[in-house]
């Protein structure tokens, strides 16, 4: 389950990404971009610790691009390449945002979807007090069937597209352009697809493939 609140963040995660994402070897787009927000959809850290959010974004009339997110309390040490700033959260306090691909409890949620078949959290807005669920204005699923692979650091993330994500039990591969032609023809192994809004046809958005232990 997802946890939000009615809130306000300064600066907003669009401006953040405006200022990150030239910065990025595989971005395509102007070098000073007027993101619009087309879609998100968010996961689940079991410790309830980390926020975990996935929004793709279009920068003026370029391709859509794939930003996975975490949101932290504290700064964490080794991830500072990957900081996109800090933010202040009118409920929350400060937080630090990062590239998710570099997070690992990112990573092992991601993992731990695809691998399993499952989805995206469920999410539930803090009014006064009392949980209302909110439509996601996404879904995404996992293509797998097995229990969910154990994800506790990473042992390296190549900053393409796709960003490679490796770590002890898996190697992630992550879409960041998402081209026309990125539908899953079912030949890609165990993947991530979504649809949202003008996108009825299953779009592909990672992928995994299991390390031998």
């Amino acid at each position: 389950m997802a946890l939000l609140h009615r809130a306000e963040l300064h600066p907003t995660k669009l401006e953040l990404l405006s200022l990150w994402l030239p910065q990025r070897p595989w971005y395509r787009g102007p070098a000073v971009p007027e993101l619009s927000r087309v879609a998100a959809f968010r996961f689940d850290d079991p410790a309830g610790e980390v926020g975990i959010e996935t929004l793709l974004v279009r920068a003026d009339d370029g391709p859509l691009l794939q930003a996975p997110l975490t949101y932290r309390a504290a700064p964490v040490d080794g991830l500072e390449p990957w900081l996109l700033g800090a933010a202040e959260h009118s409920v929350l306090g400060t937080r630090w945002i990062y590239d998710g691909c570099a997070d690992p409890v990112y990573a092992g949620a991601l993992a731990g979807t695809i691998v399993t078949g499952d989805g995206q959290a469920e999410e539930f807005l803090d009014v006064d007090g009392e949980l209302q669920r909110r439509e996601p204005s996404m879904r995404v699923s996992g293509s797998g069937s097995a229990a969910a692979p154990s994800v506790d650091a990473l042992d390296g993330v190549v900053d393409e597209d796709p960003t490679v994500i490796v770590a002890d039990s898996v190697e992630l591969a992550v879409l960041r352009v998402l081209g026309d032609n990125d539908s899953d023809d079912g030949r890609s192994g165990l993947t991530l697809t979504g649809i949202w809004d003008g996108q009825s046809t299953p779009r592909l958005l990672a992928r995994a493939a299991l390390r031998a232990g």
